[in-house]
């Protein structure tokens, strides 16, 4: 009976942490790299293993658009990779890319102070930051400012290195600073390319409204970036271990204690 008891109890204690895939489902997660503060710059997969350690989705859309998306975050920065495999017809100063956070995740209506964007076009070696609260709606309430000079992001076009596509398509890279957009485990988040041939834009989160090239939608439409490691704090492994092995201790000395009682009679 007391084994049976502790058995449901540590199945209660876990379930945060059994049950953390199914809410995290509609989020981007972002995992803690060691070594992405050596990614070379310059749009691709400069080698095989370069981008291997940050968290991977694969985003498709219905005319068959997919986009390979890379996320890692270490010591100051957090670093994306948007690889638009099926983007082969190559655009360059047209092509663009687009990232965006809501720092506090407040998912406002109307874009607040709190609210960075970055961006860049293919082959340019210009990119950008937008801030939102600004007056004018011409621009989703985003106004340009200076860029921190930590920032980098570019686009450019794939080798053979690449791991998705052997074919020469688009792909951009992004360098975020911390001190720009502030340190959380959960960023409101939205990114979206720009394929000029096509004339499309395809973004994530899917089916996010946007009325022109220009214009950055309402931060209320954003998904969420969230870092998992981060998210459940008072269920990380070492608190885990702190409830898990005077359980699993008293589980064996109950156990040892009933077998010398069985052997007693």
């Amino acid at each position: 009976m007391t084994l049976k008891f502790l058995s449901i109890f540590s199945l209660i204690i876990l379930s945060p942490v059994i049950f953390l895939d199914v809410f995290a489902e509609e989020s981007i997660l972002i995992s803690l790299s060691s070594d992405l503060d050596q990614v070379i710059f310059d749009g691709k997969w400069t080698t095989v293993s370069e981008w291997k350690k940050s968290s991977y989705n694969h985003i498709k859309f219905n005319d068959g658009a997919e986009i390979h998306l890379r996320t890692a975050h270490q010591e100051n920065f957090l670093y994306i990779q948007i690889n638009s495999a099926s983007d082969m017809i190559i655009n360059k100063g047209s092509d663009s890319a687009i990232v965006c956070f809501d720092t506090k995740n407040d998912k406002t209506k109307i874009s607040q102070f709190d609210d960075y964007c970055f961006s860049t076009s293919l082959g340019s070696n210009n990119y950008f930051t937008y801030q939102g609260g600004n007056i004018s709606a011409v621009n989703g309430n985003f106004k340009k400012i200076t860029n921190d000079k930590d920032f980098v992001a570019i686009g450019t076009t794939t080798d053979k290195v690449d791991r998705y596509n052997k074919t020469p398509h688009v792909s951009y890279e992004f360098r975020i600073p911390l001190d720009v957009i502030g340190r959380s485990d959960n960023y409101g988040f939205y990114i979206s390319v720009f394929d000029a041939h096509s004339q499309n834009n395809y973004s994530w989160p899917y089916n996010i409204e946007k009325k022109s090239l220009l214009t950055i939608p309402s931060p209320s439409q954003w998904g969420d970036l969230v870092s998992p490691d981060k998210s459940l704090p008072e269920f990380n492994f070492t608190v885990l271990s702190f409830i898990l092995i005077p359980l699993i201790m008293l589980s064996i000395v109950i156990s040892k204690s009933n077998l010398f009682k069985l052997n007693s009679l």
